[in-house]
């Protein structure tokens, strides 16, 4: 038997791997190969799994859903000729026997799917009923045509999206969270609720407990606070600075010893990032290391790349400008805030909408100066720092998902 993988972004690339990663365990003879659609998949390549057809780094990073001015710049830079290639290359790879097709992400790749005229599953990374309604009920929408449509339809998919889901080819729908998966069923889709590969390859500690324990109040208690400035340059390295804004307000207005946890992605240029902390008045004072202040007001900011998960771990909260990063750390049943920038990725649109994916766990924020208050209401509810914990759960699922599809993908392709 033979799988392609179709993924469609730096973190359903990562999704992808995990599953992939799994098949291998659970199946070593089966030929595994992979198509990135957007970027150039430098995560499989590393894994030593084979890349089919054209890949091509466009300008928007494959946001061009956030912003016309993106879609157009990608048409610049070739985004029509690159389609067709890959579609071809597909097309070409399912001519040989015992093809399959998993496609991870949005519509594209399952589009991707449906053209390639074998049997396909979908892991459905980027759509949520959450961002419609949650157990209570449906939620405000900024755009009134959109939110017509969904609950006309009444479903986060659109009628198109799961056409395709419903083609006889299409062998099953992991969706991303149980909410999802229950409205899908319920509209005789093959949808199966095996929990979100986000939240794999998290570990750090074994014994570390499933719900966190909540933030000290007390103000000589020390409060840990991980940075997440996101991914992309340069727009990360713009986030970095709106973040180190809040983290002057939080050390002028917070008295009590600080902690920050700067989780930095493999791809950013640490020497920019030191630059600016610089700039900001941090003294270096160890390797990757800085502080600021004296005595009780002393902060401390480690700047770490590969050490997510320790940091998401150690930190009592995040202040947050990236997307599935984010969503790992609510996952954790800690509280986010979040800072509006200027995109393409982390634009107002994006935040507003990621608050209603992931509900209470994460603050809106709309301006750096304004979240160390936010920080202290937080602190000062318990009881709302518990239902961010139990939400976090409840929206982001159990580690092992990833295990667990590729177990239910084996069975359903050989059907």
């Amino acid at each position: 038997m033979r799988l392609l993988c179709l993924s469609n972004g730096h973190g359903e690339d990562i999704i992808s791997l995990r599953i992939l990663q799994a098949l291998q365990r659970q199946a070593p003879a089966l030929e595994l190969s992979v198509l990135p659609i957007v970027g150039e998949g430098h995560v499989f390549s590393k894994a030593g799994i084979p890349l089919i057809g054209t890949v091509k780094t466009l300008p928007s990073g494959g946001f061009i859903y956030m912003d016309g001015r993106q879609l157009a710049r990608d048409l610049r830079g070739g985004l029509v000729q690159l389609t067709l290639t890959q579609l071809k290359a597909v097309r070409r790879w399912a001519t040989q026997p015992g093809a399959g097709i998993l496609a991870v992400g949005d519509i594209v790749p399952l589009a991707f799917a449906w053209w390639s005229r074998v049997p396909y599953a979908f892991v459905g990374t980027a759509k949520s009923e959450y961002y419609l309604r949650d157990e209570s009920g449906w939620l405000p929408r900024q755009s009134w045509f959109d939110d017509r449509l969904e609950r006309w339809t009444g479903c986060i998919y659109h009628p198109w999206e799961r056409w395709l889901m419903s083609q006889p080819q299409c062998r099953a729908v992991f969706p991303r969270d149980t909410i999802t998966a229950q409205n899908l069923r319920q509209l005789g889709l093959p949808a199966i609720d095996l929990g979100n590969p986000m939240m794999d390859g998290l570990e750090w500690q074994a014994d570390f407990p499933t719900f966190p324990t909540a933030p000290s109040q007390d103000d000589s208690h020390p409060l840990t606070i991980a940075l997440i400035p996101g991914s992309r340059p340069p727009e990360a390295y713009a986030n970095w600075e709106t973040i180190l804004l809040a983290v002057n307000g939080i050390i002028a207005q917070m008295k009590r010893p600080l902690t920050f946890l700067a989780t930095i992605a493999p791809g950013l240029d640490l020497d920019i990032l030191h630059q600016t902390l610089l700039n900001f008045r941090w003294q270096l004072s160890a390797e990757n290391t800085y502080s600021v202040g004296l005595g009780q007001q002393k902060a401390t900011l480690e700047l770490g790349q590969s050490r997510f998960a320790e940091y998401i771990h150690r930190a009592d909260l995040a202040i947050a400008m990236a997307g599935t990063a984010t969503e790992q750390f609510v996952g954790m049943g800690k509280p986010v805030l979040s800072i509006p920038g200027r995109g393409p990725q982390f634009t107002p649109r994006f935040a507003e909408a990621q608050t209603r994916l992931l509900g209470c766990s994460v603050t809106l924020v709309e301006k750096p100066e304004l979240v160390s208050a936010a920080i202290s209401r937080l602190l000062q509810n318990p009881d709302r720092l518990q239902l961010i914990a139990e939400n976090g759960q409840r929206r982001m699922g159990q580690a092992g998902a990833a295990d667990r599809i590729a177990s239910h993908l084996l069975e359903r392709l050989k059907a």
